[in-house]
């Protein structure tokens, strides 16, 4: 007989574990290649996971809900699709479920319960430090909504480890935070699943990074002018709009290659200056939460082919087919508030990167030009660049460089070729 093992597959750097949120087969089912078997969500993603091959599902071993470590076995196909299990296969299985069963305990001890959520990093530290389920819910959060954080966990551990007595948590106070009060008429939604792993990295990401924003105004008449007599051209070519974006990715690809200290990240004491250019694009979900999946490669992209990754993943992540490889890698970060008709604003960074662009809205303005007769005043198009980066590793003039060259190759773009002078 042909087992085939699936296993719980890396989502992206950092994640060591994921939690099946649901089944889609069970114990018996027929199943064909690229058949989806199962839903994951890290507190990055979810991902429907397909199976790799044809035949039957022969065992299911973690259930909905358990939280698994990447690497474990989940589920085991039989490709022979016949259920006809050797005495000598029956023992090999029971062994395989005994040390399952084992790890399924061990994550059962610090798993997300009610209404509380623990992170994979509180929970990673509960593991280690055999902290069981009921004293995890016990420690006190100084988080969001009471949520347990590292600090928390690590306070609870040495007062634990410094008392013979049974462990009691001190409590911690998040400066600044006040219980709301609620009066009659007042509506309380509860957060969804997604919109508490963006306040947890959001949080985190403020923790982490020292944020410093910088913004400048720059030229894009040239840039306006341009798209508005190709649009249309471009469509009936391409068989996709052309937006304003992908010219300011372009440029932004451009800048980086001339300051890769912006293209970074930071790991304990060591800066790590990245090869690749991975640009991730905020997209805007219809459930108004947020997610961010990268251009691979994007300096390698000419304006067609970021145009139409941008689009691809777009629509990919407005229908959850996100892949996990679509949200893992990036390098540098790019919103734009432009699409909410917003002029400025202060980007929280995209950990691990060390630098987020937001890109404001486009608006006549007047402006001064310096003409061989003088100056005048003439209608321009304009539009504000704010660059928010990690102050602990890039500083002001560093960031203020990259700002500036940014903003140069968006002026330099000629509306008659098409393509940026500098």
């Amino acid at each position: 007989m042909a087992n085939f093992e699936i296993i719980m597959p890396k989502m992206g750097e950092s994640i060591e574990e994921a939690t099946i949120t649901n089944w889609f087969v069970k114990p018996g089912d027929q199943v064909e290649e690229d058949d989806v078997l199962l839903e994951i969500a890290t507190d990055k993603v979810d991902s429907e996971i397909p199976s790799p091959v044809a035949g039957v599902v022969k065992k299911i071993l973690f259930k909905q809900d358990e939280v698994v470590a990447v690497g474990n076995v989940i589920a085991v196909i039989d490709m022979a699709g016949e259920d006809s299990t050797s005495a000598e296969e029956e023992v090999a299985d029971s062994e395989i479920a005994s040390v399952v069963k084992d790890q399924a305990v061990l994550a059962a001890r610090v798993v997300s319960t009610g209404d509380r959520f623990y992170s994979p990093l509180v929970r990673k530290i509960a593991r280690e430090e055999k902290i069981s389920q009921e004293e995890l819910d016990g420690i006190t959060g100084s988080g969001l909504n009471g949520r347990v954080q590292k600090r928390d966990i690590l306070l609870f551990i040495e007062n634990r480890s410094g008392s013979s007595e049974p462990a009691k948590t001190a409590p911690v106070s998040a400066p600044g935070v006040v219980s709301p009060g609620i009066e009659g008429g007042d509506e309380i939604i509860e957060m969804s699943r997604l919109r508490k792993l963006i306040a947890e990295h959001m949080l985190r990401s403020k923790q982490i990074s020292a944020h410093v924003t910088n913004m400048i105004e720059v030229d894009v008449t040239g840039v306006v002018s341009w798209r508005n007599r190709v649009k249309d051209e471009f469509l009936k070519r391409e068989g996709v709009k052309i937006t304003f974006l992908p010219l300011f990715l372009e440029a932004t690809t451009k800048a980086l290659r001339d300051f890769p200290q912006i293209n970074a990240s930071v790991d304990g004491d060591k800066i790590i200056i990245k090869k690749r250019i991975n640009l991730g694009v905020a997209v805007s979900l219809p459930d108004n939460n947020l997610i961010v999946p990268n251009i691979k490669d994007a300096d390698s992209l000419n304006l067609t082919g970021i145009t139409k990754k941008m689009n691809e993943l777009a629509v990919a992540a407005r229908s959850n087919k996100l892949t996990p490889e679509d949200i893992s890698g990036g390098t540098f970060t790019v919103t734009n508030f432009g699409t909410f008709k917003n002029d400025i604003g202060t980007p929280i960074i995209n950990q691990p990167e060390v630098a987020i662009l937001a890109v404001g809205a486009i608006k006549k303005k007047p402006a001064v030009l310096e003409t061989d007769q003088g100056d005048v005043i003439a209608i321009r198009q304009k539009m504000w660049l704010s660059l928010t980066y990690d102050h602990r590793i890039v500083d002001g003039a560093l960031g203020g460089a990259f700002l500036k060259r940014l903003g140069d190759y968006i002026e330099s773009f000629d509306p008659e070729t098409g393509n940026f002078k500098l």
